[in-house]
Order: C-alpha cells, then structure tokens, then sequence
C-alpha cells in the first residue's frame, strides 16, 4: 500500500509489547524454549493477529501468546525496543511516545510474576534501563526522536505508587510520563487508591499524565480521567462525546485525543455502522493524534490508520498537516525541544 500521507508523522499513542516483530518473538520462543502457538511468522501473526472485532478483554487476551517469550529476558527486552525505532523511522514517524508497563516485562520484585513466568532477576526498574537503552540505540541509528510513557494496569494498583517512582527515577534517560492502562471495563478502576496515589504524585512532581478513558468505558471514565488523575491526554476519549457538557468543557481547554482508528473498530470500541468520533473530533476541530495502538495485533502500520481515515472518512491532507502539529503541541517534551518539532513539520509541510 502506498504512503496515504508521506510526510513525517508524530505518534502518541503506541504500546511497546504490542509493537513487537512475530520473527524476534519466534526468535526468543526457540531460544528460551517457551511454547508458542505457531512456529512460522504467517501462522503466528494469524493467532495473535485480528481481522475482526473481538472485546478489549477478548484483545488483551492476545498478549497471553507471546508476552513469555520476551518477558524475563533482558537482550529481548533491549531488543525490541531498538527495533520498535527502526519501524517507526520506515513509517515517517520523526517522532514517538512509547507506552510500556515495567511490571510486565519483569520477573522480580514484582507480584504476582506476570505470564506464569518463573521467578527471576529481572526487576520493574532494570526493565525500564534495558528499554531505555534500547531506544537510545535505535534514535542513535534510524534517526528518530524517542521518548518513553511508563503504564500503571488498572487491575494492578499496588503496582502503580511504582511506576510513578520509576517514571522519576529515569526522567532525564527519556521517561516523558505516566499512563494508566488495561481492562477499563473494572467498575472504577481509575478510583483505586495506588492510582489516585500515583497521579497525585505525579501531578506534585512534575511528570505528565495521559489515562486510557472512554475507549470502550463510558464518558462517566474520561471524567474521571480529567478530575480525579488530573489527566493531560485522553486515550481513546471516544464516548467523551455522549456527554455533551463535558465535551465542550474539554474542546475549550483544548484536551488531546489519541485517536487510535484501526485499534478502536478491532477491540469494538466504534461499530462501523456509526460515525466514528474522529469525525466529530474533525468537524469541530479538536487537539487529536494519529496512532496505531498495538500494530502487531492490528496487523498494521501507521500507513493503516492514515488510510482508513482517507478513504473511509474523507481526511484530507490539510487535515493531516494538522492534527499532526497539534500532536507535536500536545507531546511531552520540553518546550524548546517541541518547538525544533514544530519547525521540523512545518518546514516539511510548507506552512
């Protein structure tokens, strides 16, 4: 498929541990003799791979398939971080917010161990070195700008007091921010004491805040998003606009959506046979990015998602342009670093 938009892109909302490639999990499941459902990469991307919309749990399930390959294992752990770089730099992206869970990766210091894995010595923290390290390579040698959101899981809040500590820890190695992530369909999950704990930490220290809201949760999440985690950033948001009042508040102070287009038909979140709310969001000129979510389930790239909207919902290239340069305002660098972005793209795109 031909570049829909092939100018450089900024992207937001993307999960590391959903952005592997099925030959570095096939890799590490021979290498550490963890069983995997198929043995070839076709077979592979067809098991963890969907055509069709399941539930978000019936999605996250996918993970299930592949995290113990790669979990627990420090060059893999490296490893995909540097080639995460290297498939944004071959889709333009010129600049990526990556989102990982620390816990996830981990096999120590960390309970219960994720993916059954054996207790090791791999801990939350060394996690986010190697990952950092990864990326660090991997700006290095494609020439993307790389910076990195740490996830808390809404059915792990003891977890969540620590991500905002490691979140500190490495904010000078590129950590940008906190992201809370998961089954959003807990009954308010986003209210568990280590969240409220967390977000309240991070609003005190400093460190930037983005929520996964109103994906397949009700308008009723996103609120609590905006007032309880003092959220900058809405993942999803899209049932933000079956609540009219809070809609508006949110289009006036400006709140960004990571709109994720492919992601939200294959996890149910919009049925084809409505309006997607990307279009309301255009209609009425909202802060929104562009992003793929989990491309290795989705079996897309970036390229995907622009031409979904192209040719589905009528997007246009001025409509690129632009939410484009609201997703380089709405990122977490620096000021004087979003704003070498900012030139960067509007140099590129004649504006």
């Amino acid at each position: 498929m031909a570049q829909t938009f092939d100018k450089p892109k900024v992207e937001l909302h993307v999960h590391l541990d959903g952005a592997i490639k099925p030959e570095t999990i096939l890799y590490y499941g021979k290498k550490r003799g963890v069983a995997l459902p198929a043995d070839t990469v076709e077979g592979l991307k067809n098991i963890i791979g969907m055509d069709k919309p399941l539930s978000l749990p019936g999605f996250l399930a996918k993970f299930d398939y592949y995290m113990p390959a790669i979990a627990g294992c420090r060059e893999a752990i490296k490893r995909i971080a540097y080639e995460f770089v290297e498939m944004k730099a071959n889709e333009g992206v010129v600049y990526v917010e990556v989102r990982y869970s620390p816990h996830l990766l981990a096999n120590s210091k960390v309970y219960p161990i994720p993916w059954g894995q054996q207790e090791g010595d791999l801990t939350p923290s060394e996690v986010v070195a190697l990952v950092n390290q990864g990326l660090q390579e991997g700006e290095r040698d494609f020439r993307v700008k790389v910076r990195s959101i740490l996830c808390c899981m809404r059915h792990q809040p003891d977890w969540s007091p620590e991500v905002v500590a490691l979140c500190k820890k490495y904010r000078e190695q590129g950590v940008v921010a906190i992201d809370l992530a998961g089954d959003e369909t807990i009954p308010d999950s986003s209210l568990f004491q280590g969240h409220l704990q967390a977000y309240e930490e991070a609003v005190r220290s400093g460190i930037h805040r983005t929520v996964h809201a109103g994906e397949v949760g009700s308008a009723e999440v996103v609120k609590q998003a905006v007032e309880r985690l003092k959220t900058e950033r809405l993942g999803h948001g899209y049932h933000t606009i079956e609540d009219p009042a809070l809609y508006a508040k949110l289009l006036a102070e400006n709140m960004h959506f990571e709109v994720c287009p492919r992601s939200s038909y294959l996890t149910g979140a919009w049925r084809p046979e409505t309006e997607h709310a990307v279009v309301r969001f255009k209609r009425d000129k909202a802060n929104y990015s562009i992003n793929t979510d989990d491309p290795l389930i989705f079996k897309s790239t970036l390229n995907t998602d622009y031409h979904m909207l192209k040719n589905l919902m009528d997007f246009t290239e001025d409509e690129f342009k632009r939410l484009n340069i609201k997703s380089a305002e709405s990122s977490f660098l620096p000021e004087n670093e979003k704003k070498e972005l900012l030139d960067q793209l509007h140099k590129a795109y004649g504006m």
